[in-house]
């Protein structure tokens, strides 16, 4: 007898320990809570219910919000179900083989939970500055620059703002009182600025909207000027080049570390994945939970 048709004789063996009575009762309170059930969209005859709608809007979300996702979930359904039903006419299907493929992926979404829990568990996230330099070191041509970077103070204020002339006199000053005061005052009135001068940033990004955005020649630019005031109908703009780099030139370590953290703890995330799967190996071997049959 088939592994199937046992399950069916079972099955109808135990229906047939319930009462008649019971049986009218189950299919009645199916019947009903199928009736109960409102349908929101129908294709063929698979239909979408309220009920599968939940979870799709959070609570709180904007009602206009919730509606646009809902609509977005019932139109995405409905086109997955008209896919299906179209490739149900078109091409015969291995109904074991997607089964099968269905199990495999539960297997492997399962085993992926578990391993992302593992991880999440097990991750050491602190990294030392010598690791990070030692990476740096041993991949330095990883690390090339495909971007002109600066370390430099940039403001952009309006043309009424107060004061201008004295923002020049305190771009150049080294003094505490002097950058809170500058800091205090591109509070007040700058469109824009960056005045923290020890951290390197793209140099495209500083100018963004500015007339300097448009210089044809920025590696020259950047050669030949250490100093920049500049200004359009709107505003004028202030720039002061501390140090630069230029495009296919090796990127300092600063400019980096953030992205050599990501890949030292992206490795260990690997390591560990590995190290979890290695272990349930061995752990299941000496415990005799598996066989390999030649």
């Amino acid at each position: 007898m088939s592994a199937l048709n046992k399950i069916s004789v079972l099955g109808i063996l135990a229906l047939s320990l319930l009462s008649g009575c019971d049986l009218i009762k189950m299919k009645e309170t199916v019947d009903q809570e199928v009736e109960d059930r409102q349908s929101v969209a129908r294709v063929g005859d698979q239909y979408l219910y309220i009920d599968d709608l939940e979870g799709i809007a959070y609570e709180g979300m904007a009602l206009e919000d919730s509606t646009e996702r809902t609509r977005a979930f019932i139109n995405n359904w409905i086109r997955k179900q008209l896919l299906i039903q179209e490739a149900s006419t078109r091409i015969e299907f291995d109904e074991a083989e997607i089964e099968r493929k269905i199990l495999d992926y539960r297997y492997s979404l399962m085993g992926y939970e578990y391993q992302s829990y593992y991880i999440s568990e097990n991750l050491d996230r602190e990294v030392s500055d010598e690791e990070i330099e030692s990476y740096y070191e041993e991949n330095i041509d990883n690390f090339i620059l495909k971007q002109n970077i600066i370390r430099a103070k940039f403001v952009k204020l309006p043309n009424g703002a107060p004061r201008i002339k004295k923002v020049r006199s305190l771009l150049y000053s080294v003094s505490d009182k002097d950058h809170e005061e500058l800091n205090a005052y591109c509070l007040s009135f700058a469109t824009a600025y960056e005045l923290n001068d020890s951290i390197w940033m793209t140099f495209d990004e500083v100018v963004k909207n500015s007339p300097l955005a448009e210089i044809p020649n920025k590696v020259q630019f950047l050669r030949k000027n250490k100093y920049v005031e500049t200004e359009d109908d709107l505003y004028k703009y202030f720039l002061k080049i501390e140090e630069y780099r230029i495009s296919d030139n090796i990127s300092p370590l600063e400019f980096v570390t953030e992205d050599i953290r990501n890949i030292i703890i992206n490795k260990r995330k690997v390591e560990l994945a590995k190290e979890l799967e290695e272990n349930i190996y061995e752990r299941a071997s000496k415990n005799n939970q598996f066989e390999i049959y030649n």
